[in-house]
């Protein structure tokens, strides 16, 4: 018992404490506190150790700097050790190798691992770090593991693909007052669910049942560029039909008084068939198409609700019937028009 520590706080220092490792961000530091306040409770160290998953040697150590320095003994005595190895030089060499591939620098390997940013940041900087360093310095960047977007290269050269997207750009700034522009583009609707993340408990695991016979649903929608305005018609098969029923809806029943209503939509098959080329020429000039250059799916901006649509209806649902599942479909499109405006407002089921 003669070796046994003795800490004694004062009531308003014990308060202190208790909000410091409450509030603290670091957590060596903030089991260093606790530490202190657990001798102070009067447990000895091997009690300690074991209530806060450290060792017996660790809880001493801290409680002798404690009662040599006091407070200050509670504070890593690393900021002492000289110049930090994670600088700004390394910051933005880390940065440029998350841009890049490991293939960039001659490594064999497609993606990055944590000992292998160490190994390239000594290479480039000769700095020598630890993965667990690494780690936290991905953490402190705000660094994602993440799925990369597949995406397939435009066959058009660039200076082509550029000229394209300046008319288009064009044509939206110097629209007539007479004149109509939309976003057009066609969505799937399956029956099985897309899969995506959710929040689960830790040892759960969420199931999605799945229908097992798929079946689908198509919808053409158009965006107007100046209000956000989204019109769309709904069909069992995507086909050329399909398109040139929503250019009807356009001329005929949304916009009858445009002189002219300009589609900008993709190259996709349905919009250059000869049923699309007839209609549209027997709209005698209302309906001009405006193609995108080929695999350009971020310029068409009816893409992000089609994003929305999934992320809030089709991801991981659970209707039983496509009936069902449509349903969902047209309360999301109603509450998203005006789009983008404030986030679409989900709907409680009766």
């Amino acid at each position: 018992m003669a070796n046994r520590i003795t800490i004694n706080l004062h009531h308003m220092q014990r308060h202190k404490f208790e909000r410091v490792a409450m509030a603290c961000q670091d957590a060596n530091e903030r089991t260093r506190y606790l530490i202190i306040l657990k001798y102070d409770e009067g447990k000895g160290s091997t009690t300690i150790a074991r209530e806060l998953h450290c060792a017996g040697s660790t809880a001493r150590r801290v409680a002798h700097r404690f009662l040599a320095l006091g407070e200050a003994g509670l504070v890593d005595g690393r900021s002492d050790n000289g110049q930090v190895k994670v600088d700004e030089n390394c910051q933005d060499t880390l940065l440029k190798l998350l841009d890049g591939y490991p293939s960039d620098y001659g490594w064999a390997r497609p993606t990055w691992t944590l000992e292998l940013l160490a190994r390239q940041i000594k290479t480039e900087t000769g700095l020598s770090l630890h993965a667990g360093t690494v780690s936290r310095f991905l953490k402190r960047l705000r660094a994602r593991k993440k799925r990369p977007k597949p995406i397939v290269a435009c066959p058009w050269p660039r200076r082509k693909r550029e000229q394209r997207l300046r008319e288009i750009q064009q044509l939206l700034a110097e629209l007539p007052e007479d004149d109509v522009a939309v976003y057009e583009d066609e969505v799937d609707i399956h029956l099985n669910p897309k899969i995506g993340p959710d929040w689960m408990r830790p040892g759960v695991q969420k199931t999605v049942l799945t229908p097992g016979q798929n079946k689908k649903r198509y919808v053409a929608g158009a965006l107007n560029n100046d209000t956000g305005q989204i019109d769309y018609v709904e069909g069992d098969r995507k086909r050329s039909a399909l398109f040139v029923q929503l250019l009807m809806l356009l001329a005929f029943q949304i916009y009858p008084w445009a002189k002219r209503i300009h589609v900008i939509l993709d190259n996709y098959i349905i919009h250059t068939s000869k049923i699309t080329q007839k209609a549209v020429a027997g709209l005698d000039g209302r309906i001009v198409l405006h193609f995108l250059p080929p695999y350009c799916p971020d310029h068409n901006r009816i893409e992000g609700l089609w994003d929305e649509l999934h992320d809030n209806v089709t991801r991981n649902h659970r209707c039983q019937t496509i009936d069902e599942l449509m349903q969902n479909v047209h309360n999301f499109m109603k509450n998203a028009s005006p789009y983008p405006g404030s986030k679409p407002s989900l709907s409680r089921r009766a």
